[in-house]
């Protein structure tokens, strides 16, 4: 889940089961057929278990509201998104559970390649932009979230901070900079940079990255360094730092949040999403709980969280000082984000992963 390190032999399976020959689980084709999303008590009284890599309170506060709202239990299995898919690759039919809820569109991805995702109730598709979910129809967006620049308040990356992601390659960052590459989020990022700038183009970044930062293993550990001073900087998703200061305090909160201009590959905005398993045994509820994150009452409980996400639902406003999405960047496709697997092959190569 966000704010834990990423275990990288989770990644790395991850990123091997997305393209293996033999099946990691069931590789079934994917139907057509969505059920409907109910949504009145007539389901009362079922269990559905939801495999979630998304913030642990936030989930337990949109799992409550959920059971109180229509009376359907929730199992609530939380951890990282990559370790969560990949168990339910291993399990494949035989998985219990119901729903698998996500950080990232490539883990999601993964398991619609293997044909382990139902298609989400078209109701419930509609009530986010088409942008934001799967494009075959088997994940919804729930939450956005975007890539920023943490610097050090009053060090040089403060007044002075990156123009663009692909500058923190340069030698003038060496020893100032931090990354966590081991996080799933940040692998995004490097698909951005891919897309933008090309393979040859990401290696040298990713070695200039290399050859500059300092590696942390969560995005947790990175902010707290940028805040006590040990680097001037790193990239990170920008509620680390909104968290941070909730913990800390404004008084001992020494570090500021820089946006990288709209359109820089630094600007990544990001979807968490879920979806239904295609072989769960409790569809109808399943889809009931997608149509609930995907409703103005779940959105609202996200967009009060102190997850810091941005809602996805028309209407509902997020946190007052969270800058304007738009402003930022538009919602990264995706499909062009894929499984992730190149970006996470670079990094192996880079020797930032292993």
């Amino acid at each position: 889940m966000p704010g834990t390190a990423r275990p990288l032999a989770a990644l790395s399976l991850l990123a091997a089961c997305a393209l293996a020959l033999t099946a990691c689980g069931s590789s079934g084709g994917s139907t057509d057929s969505a059920a409907p999303a109910a949504s009145g008590t007539a389901l009362a009284g079922q269990t559905v278990t939801v495999y979630s890599g998304q913030h642990e309170q936030t989930v337990k506060a949109l799992t409550e509201d959920f059971t109180k709202r229509t009376g359907i239990k929730v199992e609530l299995r939380s951890g990282d998104e990559a370790e969560l898919a990949n168990q339910i690759l291993q399990e494949g039919d035989a998985s219990p559970a119901d729903v698998f809820y996500a950080e990232n569109p490539p883990a999601l991805t993964v398991l619609g390649d293997k044909g382990l995702l139902a298609k989400v109730a078209p109701d419930t598709l509609k009530s986010v932009p088409a942008n934001d979910s799967s494009g075959r129809g088997d994940w919804v967006g729930v939450s956005a979230r975007t890539s920023a620049f943490l610097a050090a308040t009053g060090k040089a990356a403060d007044s002075a901070p990156p123009a663009s992601v692909l500058d923190l390659a340069k030698p003038e960052w060496k020893g100032r900079l931090g990354i966590a590459p081991s996080e799933t989020d940040f692998a995004p990022v490097v698909t951005q940079v891919l897309k933008a700038k090309g393979e040859d183009a990401t290696k040298q970044w990713l070695k200039g990255l290399k050859d500059n930062a300092k590696v942390y293993d969560s995005n947790e550990t990175l902010s707290a360094a940028v805040n006590s001073g040990e680097v001037e900087g790193g990239v990170i998703d920008h509620y680390y730092f909104y968290r941070m200061r909730d913990e800390k305090g404004a008084a001992e909160t020494r570090a500021t949040l820089h946006y990288f201009p709209k359109g820089d590959p630094g600007s990544l905005v990001d979807v968490s999403g879920a979806a239904v398993l295609k072989h769960g045994k409790h569809q109808a509820a399943a889809q009931a709980f997608l149509g609930y994150l995907a409703s103005a009452p779940a959105q609202t409980v996200i967009a009060g969280s102190a997850s810091y996400e941005y809602p996805l639902v028309s209407g509902v406003q997020g946190k007052p000082e969270l800058p304007a999405l738009d402003t930022i960047g538009t919602v990264a496709d995706p499909a062009q984000l894929g499984d992730g697997k190149q970006a996470l092959g670079l990094l192996q190569d880079a020797g930032l992963l292993q």
